[in-house]
This record gives structure tokens, C-alpha cells and sequence, in this order.
């Protein structure tokens, strides 16, 4: 997740906060951004570009896959 993408949810966050408790924006704008980045760098996660080039590998084995079972019924058919 991009650093933008975690301020864009910090100031969502923030922006739900009750009129009287904004005067400690700040300190929970902090905690926010805090939590939400040691919580997302937990998780296992990647790119578009990785997840998209993975697809691709993904989608060549499985067209040579089909095209290895193919032979295979050709070689049992003899």
C-alpha cells in the first residue's frame, strides 16, 4: 500500500472523529498512521506489477500444461 494511499485512510480516520475529541487530532492522526503501517507491513503482500507478472507465469504453465496432457492422450490413444 502506498504511503499516500495510508494518508488518504489516516485523514478518513481522523475525519470521523467526534467535534469535542478533535482537539487531540494530532496525537491520533499519529496513532493512526502508526497502527496502519505496522499492521500493513505485517501482511504478506505484493505489487500489482509482481501480482500481474506472476498471473503471466501462471497463465504460460497452464497453457503448457494443457498442451502436455494433450500428448499424453495422443500417446495413450497408440
Amino acid at each position: 500500500m502506498s504511503k499516500e494511499s495510508i494518508e488518504n485512510l489516516v485523514r478518513k480516520l481522523v475525519d470521523t472523529v467526534p467535534q469535542g475529541i478533535k482537539s487531540v487530532r494530532e496525537d491520533l492522526e499519529q496513532n493512526f498512521h502508526s497502527v496502519l503501517q505496522s499492521g500493513l507491513g505485517k501482511l504478506d503482500l505484493v505489487t500489482r506489477e509482481e501480482f500481474e507478472v506472476q498471473e503471466a507465469v501462471l497463465a504460460r504453465t497452464r497453457e503448457k500444461l494443457d498442451a502436455l496432457e494433450a500428448q499424453l492422450k495422443d500417446l495413450e490413444k497408440q
